[in-house]
């Protein structure tokens, strides 16, 4: 699959230089990184330790990344320009993470690091913050030397976020913090944690508000991390506060305004996620086309026997309205729409297609594509999580239809 040959409509030409400097930057920083620590990185027994969490050097190897691309100028090109970044928008956003994962796959995985993820590094959450506390966090983090993650879930607060119980008590001109938080990504490793709290009397929005916590903080506590899919590892963690003191100066906003600002996040994880699925299941793909065609049963190549080349034909439809789904939906953001409806359309549909995709190609490769080697296995690991991320397919569904019944009948 060709990259834009296939649009009917014109996209900025910016970001293809954007997309050629950007490859460039991850083959010689990642991929060779993958090529010579191949057992450090690739090896889970080598990339975990007993704990679950990663060791030392691979932390360090994820740094060294994250910095080489803040120096390039790669890293923080999705960061509000008022907060040092290059300010680029959604279409920016949609295009470079597709592209990504459309050109190197899942298994180059240090890859994600090489631009700042909107839960991990800086991000125009960061633009609620009070001038004290960018002048404390920002630094290290457009630089690349520190992370940050988003604590939202609660064990018995998902997708019903309004139900949170952890709790901001004052306390003088301080907060403390007390709760729980789960599903926290890079939340064992990060520097800072944007953790969303309950506030007694705090608004309309059920006084949920997000404050900027640094997780040295006396009372603040990662736990382990939440292994899925059987792998021995993971960068999930669960976020325990008891007391956090925080001071005002680390509230991001307005108190009682938190649910918004944590919404307009949640929006830019779907864009990502849309944009992520699209590209692994064009990587997939066109993994098992080559394969197809190159494999021989009964006499003549597999690609012939419609077993296997209609589900890939199948698949190759959805995945292209998905893409045309997903760009359209970040030029409406970029023109300043709200595009809600569309946006819950983008993120379900192309994840649900992305996981059709990748097991049809599975398939297609019989027992082999099961294989650690071949990466299918974790390219399905990552599009099944992100039907649930960021707003569950159900979620997003409720989301659509209620616009629906509100009069938003544009299709």
């Amino acid at each position: 699959m060709s990259d834009g040959a296939n649009l009917g409509f014109s996209l900025a030409p910016a970001v293809d230089g954007v997309l050629e400097g950007l490859r460039s930057f991850v083959d010689s920083e990642v991929v060779s990184r993958h090529e010579r620590q191949r057992d450090l990185l690739d090896d889970p027994r080598q990339r975990y330790g007993a704990d679950g969490l990663y060791t030392p050097a691979v932390l360090e190897q994820i740094r060294q990344v994250r910095m080489a691309s803040a120096a390039a100028g790669y890293y923080t090109m999705f960061v509000p320009s008022e907060l040092g970044g290059g300010g680029l928008g959604s279409e920016a956003l949609y295009r470079v993470w597709e592209d990504l994962y459309h050109h190197f796959g899942p298994q180059r995985w240090l890859m994600s690091s090489a631009v700042a993820h909107w839960a991990r590094g800086p991000s125009h959450v960061l633009g609620h913050a009070s001038d004290e506390a960018r002048r404390t966090a920002l630094p290290g983090l457009l630089s690349g030397d520190t992370s940050m993650c988003f604590a939202m879930s609660e064990p018995d607060a998902g997708s019903d976020a309004r139900r949170m119980r952890t709790r901001a008590e004052p306390d003088g001109d301080d907060w403390l913090l007390t709760g729980s938080k789960i599903w926290v990504t890079n939340g064992p490793y990060a520097q800072y944690a944007v953790v969303f709290a309950r506030v007694e009397g705090g608004g309309a929005s059920g006084g949920i508000s997000a404050f900027l916590v640094p997780t040295d903080s006396p009372g603040f506590r990662a736990e382990g991390s939440i292994r899925m899919f059987g792998d021995i590892g993971s960068d999930e963690a669960v976020l325990h506060l008891d007391g956090v003191r925080v001071g005002p100066e680390m509230v991001l906003g307005e108190i009682g305004a938190g649910f918004a600002i944590a919404m307009a996040g949640v929006a830019s994880g779907r864009i990502y996620n849309s944009a992520r699925a699209v590209g692994l299941a064009r990587w997939a793909l066109e993994t098992g086309i080559a394969y197809a065609q190159g494999r021989e049963a009964f006499g003549k190549p597999i690609a012939a026997h419609q077993g296997v080349s209609f589900p890939l034909a199948e698949s190759a439809m959805e995945v292209h309205a998905a893409h045309l789904v997903g760009l359209n939906c970040a030029l409406l953001l970029d023109r300043g729409h709200p595009a809600t409806k569309e946006l819950s359309m983008s993120k379900a549909f192309s994840t649900e297609v992305a996981v059709r995709a990748i097991d049809r190609v599975i398939q297609a490769h019989g027992a082999i594509g099961f294989t650690n080697e071949l990466g299918l296995a974790d390219a399905y690991h990552a599009v099944r999580k992100a039907r649930v991320a960021d707003g569950t397919s159900e979620i997003l569904r409720r989301s659509i239809a209620e616009r629906l019944f509100r009069g938003d009948l544009d299709l």
